[in-house]
Protein backbone atom coordinates (compact mmCIF):
# COMPACT_ATOMS: atom_id res chain seq x y z
CA UNK A 1 0.00 0.00 0.00
CA UNK A 2 1.57 3.25 -0.93
CA UNK A 3 2.20 5.39 1.50
CA UNK A 4 -0.63 8.11 1.34
CA UNK A 5 -2.80 5.56 2.62
CA UNK A 6 -1.24 6.19 6.24
CA UNK A 7 -1.88 10.12 6.15
CA UNK A 8 -2.45 11.69 9.25
CA UNK A 9 -6.06 12.55 9.13
CA UNK A 10 -6.88 8.78 8.41
CA UNK A 11 -4.13 7.76 11.08
CA UNK A 12 -5.76 10.49 13.46
CA UNK A 13 -9.24 9.42 12.87
CA UNK A 14 -8.46 5.91 13.21
CA UNK A 15 -7.36 6.78 17.22
CA UNK A 16 -10.09 8.63 17.61
CA UNK A 17 -12.65 6.24 17.06
CA UNK A 18 -11.01 3.47 18.85
CA UNK A 19 -10.53 5.80 21.63
CA UNK A 20 -14.14 6.43 21.33
CA UNK A 21 -15.07 2.75 20.78
CA UNK A 22 -13.45 1.91 24.58
CA UNK A 23 -16.46 2.72 26.09
CA UNK A 24 -17.24 -0.93 25.86
CA UNK A 25 -14.61 -1.29 28.92
CA UNK A 26 -17.14 1.35 31.20
CA UNK A 27 -18.99 -1.98 32.80
CA UNK A 28 -15.53 -2.91 34.31
CA UNK A 29 -15.88 0.31 36.22
CA UNK A 30 -19.61 0.15 37.41
CA UNK A 31 -18.73 -3.29 38.95
CA UNK A 32 -16.92 -1.48 41.53
CA UNK A 33 -19.52 0.46 42.88
CA UNK A 34 -19.50 3.43 40.53
CA UNK A 35 -23.47 4.43 39.20
CA UNK A 36 -23.42 3.55 35.26
CA UNK A 37 -24.54 7.43 34.51
CA UNK A 38 -22.17 8.76 36.88
CA UNK A 39 -19.14 7.11 34.63
CA UNK A 40 -20.83 7.45 31.53
CA UNK A 41 -20.59 11.53 31.95
CA UNK A 42 -17.37 11.53 33.20
CA UNK A 43 -16.03 9.29 30.72
CA UNK A 44 -17.75 11.65 27.97
CA UNK A 45 -16.34 14.37 29.73
CA UNK A 46 -12.56 13.16 29.95
CA UNK A 47 -12.30 12.23 26.29
CA UNK A 48 -13.80 15.50 24.87
CA UNK A 49 -11.02 17.08 27.47
CA UNK A 50 -8.30 14.90 26.32
CA UNK A 51 -9.17 15.51 22.23
CA UNK A 52 -9.16 19.33 22.72
CA UNK A 53 -5.95 19.05 24.64
CA UNK A 54 -4.53 17.11 21.77
CA UNK A 55 -5.60 18.57 19.10
CA UNK A 56 -6.49 21.90 17.40
CA UNK A 57 -9.20 22.93 14.56
CA UNK A 58 -9.80 21.45 12.33
CA UNK A 59 -7.59 18.24 13.54
CA UNK A 60 -10.14 18.63 16.63
CA UNK A 61 -13.40 18.54 14.13
CA UNK A 62 -11.59 15.36 12.76
CA UNK A 63 -11.39 13.36 15.94
CA UNK A 64 -14.89 14.81 17.62
CA UNK A 65 -16.30 12.53 14.81
CA UNK A 66 -14.15 9.94 14.61
CA UNK A 67 -14.56 9.61 18.56
CA UNK A 68 -18.10 10.10 18.50
CA UNK A 69 -18.63 7.30 16.09
CA UNK A 70 -16.56 4.90 18.10
CA UNK A 71 -18.67 5.78 20.83
CA UNK A 72 -21.57 4.67 19.02
CA UNK A 73 -19.93 1.52 18.23
CA UNK A 74 -18.84 1.24 21.52
CA UNK A 75 -22.51 1.47 22.56
CA UNK A 76 -23.88 -1.09 20.07
CA UNK A 77 -21.40 -3.67 21.38
CA UNK A 78 -22.84 -3.42 24.52
CA UNK A 79 -26.35 -3.38 23.99
CA UNK A 80 -25.61 -6.02 21.26
CA UNK A 81 -24.77 -8.82 24.00
CA UNK A 82 -27.38 -7.24 26.52
CA UNK A 83 -30.21 -9.82 27.60
CA UNK A 84 -32.68 -7.33 26.20
CA UNK A 85 -35.22 -6.45 23.59
CA UNK A 86 -33.07 -3.97 22.20
CA UNK A 87 -30.30 -5.99 21.44
CA UNK A 88 -30.65 -5.68 17.89
CA UNK A 89 -30.73 -2.36 18.24
CA UNK A 90 -26.92 -2.49 19.14
CA UNK A 91 -26.20 -4.31 16.05
CA UNK A 92 -27.90 -1.19 14.24
CA UNK A 93 -25.76 0.90 16.17
CA UNK A 94 -22.76 -0.97 15.07
CA UNK A 95 -23.77 -0.73 11.63
CA UNK A 96 -24.61 2.87 11.35
CA UNK A 97 -21.82 3.88 13.22
CA UNK A 98 -19.48 1.93 10.75
CA UNK A 99 -20.76 2.82 7.66
CA UNK A 100 -20.32 6.51 8.40
CA UNK A 101 -16.74 6.07 10.28
CA UNK A 102 -15.55 3.84 7.07
CA UNK A 103 -16.65 6.11 4.20
CA UNK A 104 -14.31 8.97 5.69
CA UNK A 105 -11.59 6.54 6.34
CA UNK A 106 -11.52 4.63 3.03
CA UNK A 107 -11.63 8.16 1.47
CA UNK A 108 -8.77 9.00 3.51
CA UNK A 109 -7.19 6.31 2.48
CA UNK A 110 -8.17 5.94 -1.49
CA UNK A 111 -8.55 9.61 -2.49
CA UNK A 112 -7.21 11.85 -0.20
CA UNK A 113 -7.63 15.08 -2.15
CA UNK A 114 -11.44 14.89 -1.95
CA UNK A 115 -11.15 14.60 1.87
CA UNK A 116 -13.08 16.31 4.35
CA UNK A 117 -15.37 16.53 7.07
CA UNK A 118 -18.38 16.22 4.61
CA UNK A 119 -16.67 12.82 4.56
CA UNK A 120 -18.27 11.40 7.16
CA UNK A 121 -21.47 11.81 5.78
CA UNK A 122 -23.20 12.99 8.70
CA UNK A 123 -24.66 15.85 7.26
CA UNK A 124 -25.65 13.93 4.09
CA UNK A 125 -28.95 15.44 3.94
CA UNK A 126 -32.24 16.60 6.01
CA UNK A 127 -34.10 13.47 4.16
CA UNK A 128 -31.60 11.21 5.25
CA UNK A 129 -31.63 12.24 8.96
CA UNK A 130 -35.79 12.25 9.26
CA UNK A 131 -35.58 8.56 7.94
CA UNK A 132 -32.73 7.49 10.42
CA UNK A 133 -35.17 9.35 13.37
CA UNK A 134 -38.10 7.81 12.36
CA UNK A 135 -36.52 4.51 12.01
CA UNK A 136 -35.34 5.02 15.80
CA UNK A 137 -38.94 6.40 16.47
CA UNK A 138 -40.84 3.24 14.93
CA UNK A 139 -38.10 1.04 17.09
CA UNK A 140 -38.69 2.43 20.50
CA UNK A 141 -42.62 2.57 19.83
CA UNK A 142 -43.33 -1.03 18.62
CA UNK A 143 -40.63 -2.10 20.88
CA UNK A 144 -42.36 -0.55 23.98
CA UNK A 145 -45.97 -2.05 22.54
CA UNK A 146 -45.19 -4.59 20.96
CA UNK A 147 -41.62 -6.25 22.01
CA UNK A 148 -42.15 -9.34 20.83
CA UNK A 149 -41.84 -8.01 17.20
CA UNK A 150 -38.28 -6.99 18.06
CA UNK A 151 -37.15 -10.72 18.89
CA UNK A 152 -37.59 -11.83 15.10
CA UNK A 153 -34.03 -13.37 15.33
CA UNK A 154 -33.87 -14.96 11.60
CA UNK A 155 -35.22 -11.61 10.22
CA UNK A 156 -32.72 -9.60 12.21
CA UNK A 157 -29.84 -11.91 10.64
CA UNK A 158 -31.44 -11.56 7.14
CA UNK A 159 -30.70 -7.71 7.53
CA UNK A 160 -27.55 -8.11 9.41
CA UNK A 161 -26.15 -9.74 6.09
CA UNK A 162 -27.58 -7.69 3.99
CA UNK A 163 -25.89 -5.01 5.39
CA UNK A 164 -22.61 -6.47 5.80
CA UNK A 165 -23.02 -7.52 1.91
CA UNK A 166 -24.24 -3.69 0.87
CA UNK A 167 -21.17 -2.04 3.62
CA UNK A 168 -18.46 -5.15 1.68
CA UNK A 169 -19.44 -4.17 -1.59
CA UNK A 170 -19.80 -0.28 -0.97
CA UNK A 171 -16.18 -0.39 0.17
CA UNK A 172 -14.89 -2.47 -2.58
CA UNK A 173 -16.54 0.12 -5.42
CA UNK A 174 -14.06 2.39 -3.43
CA UNK A 175 -10.98 0.77 -3.83
CA UNK A 176 -11.47 0.00 -6.68
CA UNK A 177 -12.20 3.27 -8.78
CA UNK A 178 -9.38 4.80 -6.60
CA UNK A 179 -9.29 8.24 -7.15
CA UNK A 180 -12.07 8.00 -9.16
CA UNK A 181 -14.45 7.70 -6.57
CA UNK A 182 -16.25 11.03 -5.09
CA UNK A 183 -19.08 11.58 -3.11
CA UNK A 184 -20.25 14.25 -5.26
CA UNK A 185 -21.45 14.05 -8.83
CA UNK A 186 -19.18 15.56 -10.64
CA UNK A 187 -19.94 17.81 -13.64
CA UNK A 188 -16.61 18.63 -15.26
CA UNK A 189 -14.00 15.61 -15.89
CA UNK A 190 -10.52 16.16 -14.04
CA UNK A 191 -7.25 14.92 -15.77
CA UNK A 192 -6.98 12.13 -13.76
CA UNK A 193 -10.89 10.71 -14.49
CA UNK A 194 -10.91 7.49 -16.02
CA UNK A 195 -13.66 4.98 -16.91
CA UNK A 196 -13.36 1.88 -14.31
CA UNK A 197 -14.86 -1.45 -15.45
CA UNK A 198 -12.68 -3.87 -13.41
CA UNK A 199 -13.64 -5.85 -10.11
CA UNK A 200 -17.31 -4.78 -9.26
CA UNK A 201 -17.55 -2.41 -11.78
CA UNK A 202 -17.03 -5.59 -14.30
CA UNK A 203 -20.62 -6.70 -12.27
CA UNK A 204 -22.48 -3.61 -11.75
CA UNK A 205 -22.23 -0.26 -13.03
CA UNK A 206 -23.01 1.79 -9.79
CA UNK A 207 -21.47 -1.22 -7.34
CA UNK A 208 -21.01 1.60 -4.24
CA UNK A 209 -24.96 2.38 -5.03
CA UNK A 210 -26.27 -0.97 -5.19
CA UNK A 211 -24.28 -1.51 -1.57
CA UNK A 212 -25.86 1.57 0.11
CA UNK A 213 -29.62 0.17 -1.81
CA UNK A 214 -28.90 -2.93 0.13
CA UNK A 215 -27.45 -1.27 3.45
CA UNK A 216 -30.25 0.86 3.81
CA UNK A 217 -32.62 -1.15 3.20
CA UNK A 218 -31.22 -4.62 5.39
CA UNK A 219 -30.63 -1.99 8.93
CA UNK A 220 -34.58 -1.54 8.67
CA UNK A 221 -34.99 -5.78 8.35
CA UNK A 222 -32.59 -6.19 10.78
CA UNK A 223 -34.86 -3.70 13.45
CA UNK A 224 -37.91 -5.47 12.08
CA UNK A 225 -39.70 -1.90 11.00
CA UNK A 226 -42.12 -2.62 8.73
CA UNK A 227 -43.18 1.06 8.31
CA UNK A 228 -39.73 2.17 7.53
CA UNK A 229 -38.42 -1.16 6.08
CA UNK A 230 -41.22 -0.57 3.16
CA UNK A 231 -40.50 2.94 3.28
CA UNK A 232 -36.70 2.80 3.22
CA UNK A 233 -37.11 0.46 0.17
CA UNK A 234 -39.34 3.07 -2.13
CA UNK A 235 -37.30 6.14 -1.24
CA UNK A 236 -33.90 4.84 -1.49
CA UNK A 237 -35.10 3.51 -4.91
CA UNK A 238 -36.61 6.63 -6.19
CA UNK A 239 -32.90 8.20 -4.69
CA UNK A 240 -30.97 6.20 -6.80
CA UNK A 241 -33.34 5.70 -9.85
CA UNK A 242 -32.80 9.70 -10.01
CA UNK A 243 -28.94 9.91 -9.11
CA UNK A 244 -28.35 7.06 -11.62
CA UNK A 245 -29.32 9.20 -14.04
CA UNK A 246 -27.63 12.56 -13.37
CA UNK A 247 -24.43 10.62 -13.13
CA UNK A 248 -24.93 8.82 -15.87
CA UNK A 249 -25.58 11.79 -17.84
CA UNK A 250 -21.93 13.26 -16.60
CA UNK A 251 -20.69 9.65 -18.09
CA UNK A 252 -21.63 10.01 -21.40
CA UNK A 253 -20.10 13.49 -21.36
CA UNK A 254 -16.83 12.50 -20.07
CA UNK A 255 -16.42 9.24 -22.09
CA UNK A 256 -18.93 9.21 -24.72
CA UNK A 257 -18.85 6.01 -27.22
CA UNK A 258 -16.89 4.06 -24.29
CA UNK A 259 -19.45 4.50 -21.51
CA UNK A 260 -22.26 3.35 -23.87
CA UNK A 261 -20.80 0.16 -24.34
CA UNK A 262 -20.20 -0.42 -21.29
CA UNK A 263 -23.36 0.55 -20.19
CA UNK A 264 -24.60 -2.15 -23.44
CA UNK A 265 -23.04 -5.16 -21.38
CA UNK A 266 -23.32 -4.22 -17.63
CA UNK A 267 -26.52 -4.00 -15.86
CA UNK A 268 -26.68 -1.02 -13.00
CA UNK A 269 -27.45 -3.42 -10.45
CA UNK A 270 -30.18 -1.74 -8.80
CA UNK A 271 -33.73 -3.85 -9.42
CA UNK A 272 -35.73 -2.10 -12.17
CA UNK A 273 -33.44 0.82 -12.49
CA UNK A 274 -31.62 0.96 -16.38
CA UNK A 275 -29.92 4.61 -15.53
CA UNK A 276 -30.40 6.91 -18.24
CA UNK A 277 -32.27 6.72 -21.64
CA UNK A 278 -30.37 7.37 -25.00
CA UNK A 279 -31.85 8.25 -27.95
CA UNK A 280 -29.77 6.90 -30.94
Amino acid sequence: MAPAALGSEARLSLAAFLLGASVVGLPLLTRSGLQARTVLALYVAALNALLLLLYRPPRYQIAIRACFLGFVFGCGLLLSFSQSSWSHFGWYMCSLSLFHYSEYLVTAVNNPKSLSLDSFLLNHSLEYTVAAVSSWIEFTVENYFWPEMKQITWLSVTGLLMVVFGECLRKAAMFTAGSNFNHVVQNEKSETHTLVTSGVYAWFRHPSYVGWFYWSIGTQVMLCNPICGVAYALTVWRFFRDRTEEEEISLIHFFGEEYLEYKKKVPTGLPFIKGVKVEL
